[in-house]
């Protein structure tokens, strides 16, 4: 019996969830960080800055949160997290399209250089290339990622 994957907003219970989602999702896509060192640092900015500054839609699945995408109302997408047992199934594009749908003027978005899967799913869903950049966090290369209606 397969069961359906909900979108909704997300709720403050959400949190524990969402960040264990987060840190598994990144380890699995890379393995050489440990990203179980960053999780206070990233509790930290999840709280203060994207449950403060985004709307963020969660996927459900029979209660267990399977995705989460978060864009604030100046169309940055900040994060498209989908759990790696759903990577290529339509989760990650469903949470896309509704933060599109949020974010009808157009969406940017940085995403790493190496993540070649991340750059073809955003390029197979209407982004273009529209610069580079560093992330100030990591000093990993980036590119700036546009789409727009």
């Amino acid at each position: 019996m397969s069961t359906t994957v909900h979108l909704r907003h997300y709720r403050a219970d959400d949190e524990e969830a969402a960040i264990a989602l987060w840190e598994r999702t990144w380890q699995q896509a890379y393995p050489s960080i440990d990203f179980a060192a960053r999780v206070a640092w990233w509790r930290k900015r999840w709280r203060t800055e994207l449950v403060q500054q985004a709307t963020i839609i969660v996927a459900d699945e029979a209660g267990t949160l399977v995705g989460f995408v978060t864009v604030d109302k100046g169309g940055y997408l900040d994060q498209l997290v989908a759990a790696p047992e759903r990577w290529g199934s339509d989760v990650a594009r469903r949470l896309l399209d509704e933060a599109k749908r949020l974010s009808p003027s157009g969406i940017t978005l940085l995403v790493n250089k190496d993540n070649a899967r991340a750059i073809r799913f955003y390029e197979r869903n209407g982004f273009v290339h529209a610069g580079d950049d560093v992330n100030p966090t990591s000093g990993r290369p980036v590119l700036k990622m546009a789409w727009k209606a």
